[in-house]
């Protein structure tokens, strides 16, 4: 494994998911008892669902968080491909119900237009974040940062001075908004969660010597500014 990169291997979902809950949870407290805030950047697609849904049942001040997607696809937010959508209804119920929340989809046309309106979106939280999850596709993207993608190169400049960047696939289905490289950096620790032996293999893979912009994950792992851990389930 890579240097400064902890990686826990867990036996199922489950027991991931309760180690990782209460490690969130610890830092969500934390953050709000030294800072009176705490702030928390999550990720979409399948496998954060039971973690948000453990998430939302934890004691803890959720009115002092705020809380906000690492990347957003261009769509409606009642879509069913809508990140926000997923949050509100697996994440912002039950105890943390009282979060705040702060999604990327403006009304603009596109998330080219929509850029500066993201971010003064989510200005309102106080960098650094206490905790960023990431995920990781089977191409070695993160966020919506892409292999291919044609701006990927702005993305992760870490001169950018951006919070945000639009950003399009150049496989997958929609335009994206995605935090940049050094948003994504200025958080206290990054989680990368991910699950089964594909991924496990990609990780492997990334964790290997090579161009990072063929596998944008490496941004993260080659890095030594964050802290970053792996969360791994079968």
């Amino acid at each position: 494994m890579m240097k400064g990169i902890q990686f826990l291997e867990f036996p199922d979902t489950s027991s991931l998911v309760e180690e990782l809950t209460g490690q969130i949870g610890q830092a969500l407290e934390e953050g709000i008892a030294v800072r009176g805030q705490a702030s928390l950047a999550v990720s979409g697609g399948n496998t954060p669902l039971p973690l948000f849904d453990a998430l939302s049942k934890v004691a803890l001040e959720w009115k002092k968080v705020l809380i906000t997607l690492v990347d957003e696809r261009w769509v409606a937010v009642e879509e069913m491909d809508s990140n926000e959508k997923m949050v509100r209804e697996h994440l912002l119920k039950g105890r943390a119900a009282e979060a705040g929340f702060l999604g990327m989809k403006t009304s603009d046309a596109s998330a080219k237009t929509g850029e500066g309106d993201c971010a003064m979106a989510l200005s309102p939280i106080t960098l650094p974040f206490d905790v960023l999850i990431l995920g990781m596709g089977n191409d070695g993207h993160t966020a919506s940062l892409f292999p291919g993608a044609v701006r990927l190169k702005e993305a992760v400049a870490m001169d950018s001075g951006k919070l945000c960047m639009a950003i399009s696939p150049p496989k997958a289905p929609h335009e994206r908004m995605s935090l940049t490289l050094p948003a994504i950096l200025n958080s206290r620790q990054i989680i990368l969660h991910i699950s089964g032996a594909t991924k496990r293999d990609v990780y492997e893979k990334a964790c290997d010597h090579g161009p990072a912009e063929k596998m944008p994950i490496r941004y993260i792992l080659n890095q030594s500014q964050t802290p970053v851990t792996v969360y791994w389930a079968p």
